[in-house]
């Protein structure tokens, strides 16, 4: 693509003489420029992907991946042994969630109650993995596990009793009235995610549908699959089976969530890429100042034979050979920036006593980073082309040129 005789003249114009040390900046500034907006690119990328995979995890762990309501209809047992016999390596599980209050020590918290099996091997594993200091088969009738958060916001520790109130109401001869119950606390679960353990407490199934004034035909059938990124699908066919029943997927509960992320992240991607445009500006001022110095070499190469072409692909090989080494040391640096950003962020906060990255705000208890290749690819190509852009735009006038005066005065 590049002669020898191309590739010589361009690496000389990449060493500019001492008189010409403005232009030995301007590549400097082009080289930093480049390579900085290429690592930042690579560095907020891999934050944000980091953030959705983490959170997608997290979600994925705490949740079921596809929910069965009822919506007024009785989910019999033909339905469940339909479910068994269509799909296979599916766990499924019954529940009943619903909207209550916690009082404790003269404090109200509006929480999300959940009644559970405490046999279930879903939820056998959440209680290992989460609170792995409590016995789930001390979970009995009237016995309560709250998150972290929640425990400390009202002051709870195991043991403690504390009042719960249903959105279900009673008569009494006062009137109707919010049904209420007193429970233990049999334990702590702390999962890290903020969110989670601020505002769930789990029950066992029966106080769930007695509190809430429900029966076992009320209770919600929750699929935990192999795949749930499949879950959409394993959706569409469950609602060809039985279309009475309400079903929603554990993306449809955050979907607002994920759009807002998708959104952020190219918006991101768009005005970070800004930063290698400006760079490049130097690239075409600096290829434009060194064009016009080197008039004199032009009128002298052409003389020797040399073709426009051959001229202009010098020049614009200068610019692009800058480009490319910037932008190659700009996704060194921003891997090796991203792979160790959570060492950055705890020594920046010890050292300037402030907390770069606010566990309750993002909900997670480090900041996330995942290096996706595509993603790379994608921004060294785009780095790459702005550069040729900006080499090739200065390179294309030099045919315009008339060097034959130049050489009048020679």
């Amino acid at each position: 693509m590049f002669t020898k005789a191309e590739r010589l003249i361009s690496l000389r114009n990449l060493k500019p003489k001492k008189k010409e040390g403005f232009l030995k900046i301007i590549s400097i500034f082009s080289f930093l420029g480049i390579m900085l907006g290429v690592a930042i690119l690579i560095i907020v990328m891999s934050v944000m992907n980091g953030f959705k995979t983490d959170l997608t995890q997290k979600i994925l762990g705490l949740n079921p991946h596809v929910v069965i309501q009822p919506n007024n209809f009785k989910i019999n047992d033909d339905f469940i042994l339909k479910l068994k016999n269509n799909f296979e390596n599916i766990n499924l599980s019954k529940s009943y969630s619903g909207e209550g209050i916690i009082i404790s020590n003269e404090t109200a918290k509006g929480v999300i109650l959940k009644g559970i099996n405490k046999n279930e091997k879903k939820i056998i594993e959440f209680f290992d993995k989460f609170s792995p200091k409590n016995n789930i088969e001390d979970f009995n009738s009237n016995n309560i596990y709250v998150g972290s958060e929640l425990a400390f916001d009202l002051g709870l520790k195991k043991g403690d009793t504390l009042n719960l109130m249903s959105s279900a109401f009673v008569m009494t001869p006062l009137g109707s009235l919010p049904k209420q119950e007193n429970f233990k606390v049999a334990g702590i679960f702390n999962t890290g995610f903020l969110d989670f353990d601020q505002n769930i407490a789990f029950v066992n199934i029966e106080d769930a549908l007695s509190i809430f004034e429900k029966e076992r035909d009320d209770q919600n059938i929750e699929i935990y699959l192999d795949d749930p990124l499949r879950a959409n699908i394993y959706k569409d066919k469950i609602q060809k089976i039985n279309q009475n029943y309400f079903i929603y997927t554990w993306s449809d509960l955050n979907k607002s969530l994920f759009s807002a992320l998708k959104v952020e992240r190219n918006v991101m991607f768009i005005i970070l890429s800004l930063i290698i445009v400006v760079a490049a500006f130097n690239i075409i001022s600096g290829l434009t100042i060194l064009i016009k110095n080197k008039t004199k070499e032009i009128a002298i190469l052409k003389t020797l034979g040399l073709s426009n072409r051959s001229i202009r692909k010098t020049f614009f090989l200068t610019g692009l050979t800058i480009g490319f080494f910037a932008t190659i040391s700009g996704i060194l640096f921003g891997v090796l920036f991203s792979s160790n950003i959570e060492k950055i962020r705890i020594f920046l906060s010890k050292a300037f006593n402030f907390e770069i990255f606010p566990s309750d705000i993002y909900f997670l208890d480090e900041l996330p980073s995942e290096i996706n290749l595509n993603s790379i690819i994608i921004i060294f190509i785009i780095s790459l082309a702005i550069s040729a852009i900006a080499s090739y735009l200065p390179a294309r006038k030099i045919s315009k040129m008339n060097t034959f005066r130049a050489l009048r005065y020679e």
